[in-house]
């Protein structure tokens, strides 16, 4: 196209800028990356000021202002994938090619950049290799052969087992496709009932939040369905980015179908016929996978009239958090807005909207097909249902499992994950926002109320295991610059909280006398004085460390 983005503007006239992100992704791939020319046009098409437009390619990670190889390789360096070595094969690529992280080839083929985490926790070391004209691939136990020479790692998770009700133990290499899933009978069932008896079953089910923030999801789509304004909007949160986190991957690259039923029983509850899922970059198979989902559902019928788009992130952690998520929708920088007001009454577009994560989405149809009742059965009365979570370091089965709340971890680890390789030395519960728990303390049952009481975090349901051949220090300085690279900068605690905690954990092995109480002064500024839940749990980690492995902030 030398440079020419006639053709992708004349697919985007008429709209404005919540058409920005779509467009900025088209033209990188097209091209690798965006230009002042190409901003220029965009601006012209779209009416958005061109210093707003690099404002957002600024912004985002995946997207570049400066030119690239004809492919980017980047390579995931995060906790999971660093244990499976993946700096190893970072420096043997870079080594090939005699090029520093960061650098392109002299011949500008070959990008390399190190990435955050790409939700291949349990098949590391991952890698995202972008290539002009062609859709993303995301590469499983990723070498430097791989990634150089053949670009094999194509991956599928097998997940699930014969008592599984949110995955499918008989899928072993594709997606459930609509001819397997059915004819989405749950919402057909709903459909002879009114909006309000929808919301009132998913109140009785005790379904909360699987994205960590644990709301009644009932409750959610009461306020919005009784809020005024409209359009009244659906939104899936698939902007699934924290470290050691990747069930929603499975769910969307498993059933894909029995997300969209949950997302139109969402629909219905709350009013609308407008639904959005915003899917992190990061995660091409996924993408692809849905869209072919939503077009199966639509050529049989079976949506009636509700539009589900899929809206591509670009590589920004914050745009989990929710209001930071309708922002990046609205083509702008993903920074969080001040709540209240929440977006039951002001979300989307300024307009009434559910947002829910995915697993939660997945959740409700069987419970329209199987009642509250039996959705209560299952777990504990604080933790009802079936939950899924990610396990990956060093277990024998690193992967996605639904379990009933209230088994203990040790029990999970040796039963579903098939023990732990070496010498346990701690479980980081949650994610890189998680906490620590240590070899005596994995008795905890796993369910939000447990260990809330211990002192821990359910969150997500990322649960990272570490023998003691692992360097915890090298750990919390990986989680510590994850956060400070994934800070949005809106607020001072967070921006300069992270870098702080960054500058003292890089000199553990020489720590300056006093930096145990500059560590907690610094996350303790985060929790309370930050905007948003990233602020909030950036030092959660950090936190738990000092108090569970005071030894590690001593030095040599």
């Amino acid at each position: 196209m030398n440079g020419d983005i006639t053709d992708i503007c004349a697919r985007y006239q008429g709209r404005g800028r919540e058409a920005l992100l779509p467009i900025l992704w088209d033209v990188q791939t097209a091209l690798g990356s965006i230009s002042p020319a190409q901003v220029h046009s965009i601006s012209h098409t779209l009416r958005i000021p061109e210093a707003d437009i690099f404002g957002v390619i600024g912004f985002y990670t995946l997207f570049h202002d400066q030119p690239t190889g004809r492919r980017i390789i980047r390579v995931c360096t995060d906790p999971s994938c660093a244990l499976a070595d993946a700096d190893a094969v970072l420096h043997e690529v870079c080594a090939r090619l005699d090029i520093e992280p960061g650098e392109t080839t002299a011949d500008g083929e070959t990008t390399i950049e190190h990435s955050p985490c790409l939700g291949l926790c349990d098949v590391g070391p991952a890698a995202l290799v972008s290539a002009r004209g062609q859709s993303d691939r995301a590469l499983a136990h990723a070498s430097a052969a791989s990634l150089l020479d053949d670009w094999t790692g194509d991956y599928f998770t097998p997940a699930g087992d014969e008592n599984s009700v949110l995955l499918d133990g008989s899928l072993t290499s594709a997606p459930q496709r609509l001819a397997e899933y059915g004819d989405y009978a749950a919402l057909r069932h709903a459909k002879t009932q009114s909006p309000d008896q929808l919301i009132a079953e998913v109140e009785a089910s005790g379904l909360i939040g699987r994205g960590g923030a644990a709301f009644p999801t009932g409750l959610k789509w009461k306020f919005t369905r009784a809020a005024e304004g409209a359009p009244k909007y659906v939104v899936c949160n698939a902007d699934e980015s924290e470290p050691g986190t990747f069930k929603d991957r499975v769910l969307m690259e498993h059933r894909p179908h029995l997300l969209l039923e949950g997302i139109a029983l969402a629909a219905y509850a709350v009013g609308t016929n407008h639904a959005l899922i915003f899917i992190r970059g990061e995660y091409p198979k996924a993408t692809q996978i849905l869209h072919d989902a939503i077009a199966e559902a639509d050529a049989a019928g079976l949506l009636d009239g509700l539009t589900i788009e899929v809206r591509r992130g670009a590589g920004a952690y914050i745009c989990g958090e929710e209001t930071a998520l309708f922002e990046a929708v609205e083509g702008k920088r993903g920074f969080p807005r001040m709540k209240p007001p929440y977006p039951t009454t002001f979300g989307l577009f300024g307009k009434p909207t559910a947002v829910n994560n995915v697993e939660t989405l997945c959740a409700a149809p069987p419970i329209i097909s199987r009642g509250a009742a039996w959705f209560r059965s299952v777990g504990t009365a604080g933790s009802a249902g079936p939950k899924l979570v990610s396990a990956s370091g060093h277990v024998a089965r690193p992967g996605v499992y639904e379990i009933a709340p209230g088994i203990t971890l040790r029990t999970f680890l040796e039963r579903q994950c098939g023990g732990v390789i070496g010498k346990l030395q701690t479980v980081l519960m949650g994610g890189a926002a998680g906490t620590f728990l240590l070899p005596g303390e994995i008795d905890v049952r796993l369910t939000f109320e447990d260990l809330r009481e211990a002192d821990g975090t359910f969150g997500s349901g990322a649960i990272m295991v570490f023998n003691d051949t692992v360097d915890l220090r090298d750990m919390l300085l990986r989680l510590g610059r994850f956060f400070q690279h994934e800070s949005c900068g809106k607020c001072f605690p967070c921006q300069l909280g992270t870098q702080r905690q960054v500058e003292i954990l890089e000199r553990l092995d020489a720590p300056l006398p006093g930096d145990c109480d500059r560590l907690r002064d610094i996350g303790m500024t985060m929790t309370e004085a930050s905007i948003c839940g990233l602020g909030h749990t950036a030092a959660l980690a950090v936190m738990s460390a000092l108090e569970k492995f005071p030894g590690l902030f001593e030095g040599e």
